[in-house]
């Protein structure tokens, strides 16, 4: 891994995501070709009618082919044919925008229900960013291969209705706490608003930020040959 590039990268391609675009595709795949959306452009991207965006975003050098499809912000899913190589080669994603502070929040929830391969090195996270992307704090709720966190183990503890490894680390633009879990899920609810009053109130790792973007997907390093990633359900409420 390159935590470094990984996040400025990254950090770059979501303050710019609205130059992102790109030709409407069909995929091969059968769950696509119902979709109401579906794009395999580098930054293809879509916002839905109830205020969510799905992006593409192969940020990763040596990435192969990648192809997004939708049928709603709440079932979507991602076919991607990366070689066998280290470095995390795409993020694609389903994001919501919170913009509130933590402590103006009385509820911050997601539920999440994914298929995800069997091979491949890959995570499945929620990455929550404050509004002025200067903290990162990533939910890992599944992972599989040679994948790993950045920074170093802070311990288990059981939060928002899981049980984690935390990881605290700098990339050199960020801040990034890392959330494993401790065994993999594929389907479940997080209550994340008690997880980023931890890291504030227990922990003092950051004050009161604004949380500007909740996102999920799928955190991909490689998947050769072609894996299917699918989205059965997904979505964040707050209030």
């Amino acid at each position: 891994m390159a935590p470094t590039a990984r996040h400025s990268l990254r950090r770059r391609t979501l303050l710019g995501s609205v130059l992102a675009g790109g030709a409407l595709l069909a995929l091969a795949t059968s769950p696509a070709q119902a979709a109401i959306w579906s794009s395999s452009d580098q930054w293809g991207n879509y916002t839905t009618s109830d205020g969510y965006t799905l992006y593409n975003n192969i940020w990763g050098s040596g990435a192969g082919a990648q192809t997004i499809w939708a049928n709603s912000s709440s079932n979507w899913g991602v076919w991607a044919d990366h070689p066998n190589t280290g470095g995390i080669k795409s993020y694609p994603n389903a994001k919501k925008v919170v913009n509130k502070s933590i402590s103006s929040l009385s509820s911050l929830t997601s539920s999440y229900n994914v298929t995800v391969p069997s091979s491949g090195a890959y995570n499945t996270s929620y990455d929550i960013w404050d509004s002025d992307y200067d903290y990162e704090v990533m939910l890992w709720v599944n992972y599989n291969g040679a994948v790993g966190p950045l920074g170093t183990s802070q311990g288990n503890v059981t939060l928002g209705g899981h049980t984690w490894t935390v990881y605290k680390g700098n990339n050199g633009a960020n801040e990034v706490f890392s959330f494993l879990r401790t065994s993999d899920s594929t389907s479940g609810t997080v209550n994340v608003l008690r997880i980023l009053k931890w890291i504030k109130d227990t922990k003092g790792w950051w004050g009161d930020e604004t949380i500007g973007d909740v996102q999920f997907g799928y955190e991909i390093t490689s998947s050769a040959g072609g894996l299917d990633f699918t989205t059965n359900s997904f979505k964040v409420s707050s209030s």
